[in-house]
């Protein structure tokens, strides 16, 4: 664990945002911390470095920050993570639930029931102990807060070349709309944001499963977006800090969708050897 307590303004709450080494996540912490949040990132032991440089970029934006690699799936680990974000930054008041994996697969039939566990032990274990222990904080704190969690356009429309994906974004909203219902008395809100195709590590197995090279598939994938143009890690990263702010109060148990596409086709079609594959 690694921390400053470099800060150049008054601060509008501290945050944590698990999965922050890359893609959203990076982006959903240089967002929040632009916002004048103090901020904790977290990600694998194996992604300490990547966090490292990302806290001393958050330090130079003029925010205090906290490294802190866990395994969110480990319900010890996630525990002593919230509890060195309180003792090193003083609080809690955000927390995004962003690590997620994707395995990519074609069929449920070649799922391996270990493969869906690790999933599910990432997607859904994990958001919940993050959801867990920082509702225990921001309840024991008395000054309500947020809960964020990363759900998916594969967590409102099935998608059967990623079940173990789609099923566990599902759970998300699930999980989601429950807390909100029990937690909202003390001031906790509780969302999810849902994106669709967003050019990151986590999205690259889709290309795969149409055996096309990656920028041909994301050339395509802007065509068919209403607005002709890819979304960012970026653009999810603002509805994060919408979500954060204190202009959405009275938003709570929602997954936000964030994507491009035209009202009359949520989903792109591409045309693989074997059939038609539906990626989102």
């Amino acid at each position: 664990m690694s921390s400053s307590t470099t800060q150049n303004s008054e601060s509008k709450g501290i945050a944590l945002i698990t999965g922050a080494a890359q893609g959203i996540g990076r982006a959903i912490a240089l967002r929040l911390a632009a916002d004048g949040f103090d901020v904790a990132v977290n990600d694998v032991l194996s992604k300490a470095a990547e966090l490292e440089k990302l806290k001393q970029e958050i330090i130079l934006a003029g925010r205090r920050s906290a490294a802190l690699p866990a395994d969110v799936s480990v319900d010890a680990e996630v525990r002593s993570m919230v509890e060195t974000v309180v003792t090193d930054l003083g609080g809690l008041d955000v927390m995004v639930a962003n690590a997620g994996i994707c395995k990519g697969r074609a069929s449920l039939l070649e799922v391996e029931p270990d493969e869906w566990d690790q999933t599910f032990a990432i997607n859904v274990r994990g958001v919940f102990l993050c959801y867990k222990y920082a509702v225990n904080q921001m309840i024991a704190q008395g000054r309500g807060g947020r809960i964020i969690g990363a759900c998916s356009g594969a967590g409102k429309q099935g998608y059967s070349e990623i079940p173990d994906y789609s099923s566990s974004k599902f759970a998300v909203r699930g999980l989601t709309q429950a807390a909100a219902k029990e937690f909202g008395k003390h001031g906790i809100t509780v969302n999810a944001y849902a994106p669709g195709s967003v050019f990151t590590a986590l999205s690259a197995p889709f290309a795969a499963m149409t055996n096309m090279p990656q920028d041909e598939f994301w050339a395509m994938q802007a065509k068919a977006a209403a607005t002709g143009v890819n979304p960012t890690c970026e653009n999810i990263a603002s509805v994060v800090s919408f979500l954060a702010s204190k202009e959405a109060t009275f938003i709570t148990g929602q997954s936000i969708s964030a994507d491009v596409w035209s009202p009359s086709a949520l989903s792109v079609l591409v045309l693989s050897p074997s059939n038609l594959v539906t990626v989102m």
